[in-house]
């Protein structure tokens, strides 16, 4: 429920700060009767988005349990993609984000087509709609559908529209750079957890050789599947089922934070070191090369005042 809600939160922000940026832009140029076209358009993405969930959700039901994993492995490895590309995306573009939202406004408001506002409404939100379902279904998934991973994903999305709101009042104050930066930080973690879930599902679908499949090596006293280094590379790398309940509240959460499951396979713990390894050194240095230099600065009541950031511009920074 926690790694939900954080996931429902920061998700539910960004598209929030995307929304508040047009908003805000629009009633500045004094556009009130654009407002409900781009509303539309964010209303369709939320659609999609839902749309999306509903199918993978009841239209795996009519499946065989093969067909099932396969297409369960595939929908991580691209939600795993999404949040990888996002993660990146956001280093790169966040200081232009505003400007560029403004310029298909100016574009759109200047076509003067009614669907042109649609689609920047639309474009604008579903991205994060269809990444955060995604990344949501599968989470799911790994959990056996688990409903306080639902309410932990609703009550993010509800808290990050609150949070929204406020700060487009400005009765709050957040530090949004250094919120994403954690989150992103977190969501590197959760990925190659659900790269990790994913790879368990290809290896039951038999698509990756595994401890399901012919190719896995046995214990020569018991018959079972090996585990450890006789295990390896398509057995078991560890088994601590007794020890950690596969069912039990420690196994969720460390499958939440970590994507620590009691057993898990040579392939599974390869992805997950090399995912967090790769990824993880490319975005701490995306992060020391976005640290800006220290100004040399001017103490005043002017610049405190000029410290007081609208939510346009904490959506620029």
């Amino acid at each position: 429920m926690f790694a939900t809600f954080l996931i429902g939160l920061r998700e539910g922000l960004e598209a929030a700060l995307v929304i508040g940026i047009l908003v805000a832009y629009l009633r500045r140029l004094d556009r009130q009767e654009a407002l409900s076209r781009m509303w539309a358009g964010v209303g369709l993405a939320i659609v999609l988005a839902l749309g999306i969930g509903a199918v993978l959700t009841f239209g795996a039901y009519s499946l065989t349990f093969e067909a099932q994993e396969l297409i369960g492995g595939l929908m991580s490895l691209l939600a795993v993609g999404m949040v990888t590309a996002m993660i990146f995306w956001m280093q790169k573009a966040s200081r232009t984000m505003k400007a560029t939202l403004e310029e298909g406004i100016d574009r759109a408001l200047t076509s003067g087509g009614v669907w042109a506002l649609i689609a920047i409404g639309f474009v604008s939100v579903a991205r994060e709609g269809i990444e955060t379902t995604l990344l949501l279904w599968s989470m799911v998934q790994s959990f056996g559908d688990a409903p306080s991973a639902l309410i932990g994903a609703l009550l993010g999305l509800l808290s990050a529209v609150v949070i929204g709101w406020l700060l487009m009042r400005g009765v709050v104050r957040l530090d949004l750079r250094r919120f994403f930066t954690w989150t992103s930080g977190f969501l590197v973690i959760v990925a190659a957890g659900v790269l990790a879930y994913a790879i368990m599902d290809l290896q039951e679908a038999g698509v990756i050789p595994g401890p399901f499949t012919p190719a896995a090596p046995l214990d020569a006293v018991t018959g079972a599947v090996a585990t450890g280094w006789s295990g390896f590379p398509f057995g078991w790398t560890f088994d601590v089922s007794t020890v950690i309940a596969p069912g039990g509240g420690l196994a969720a959460i460390l499958q939440a934070t970590v994507g620590f499951m009691p057993r898990m396979t040579w392939i599974q713990v390869a992805a997950w070191a090399l995912y967090v390894a790769i990824v993880g050194y490319f975005f701490i240095r995306g992060l020391r090369a976005r640290r800006p230099a220290r100004p040399i600065s001017n103490a005043g009541p002017d610049s405190q005042g000029a410290a007081t950031e609208s939510l346009t511009q904490q959506g620029a920074s």
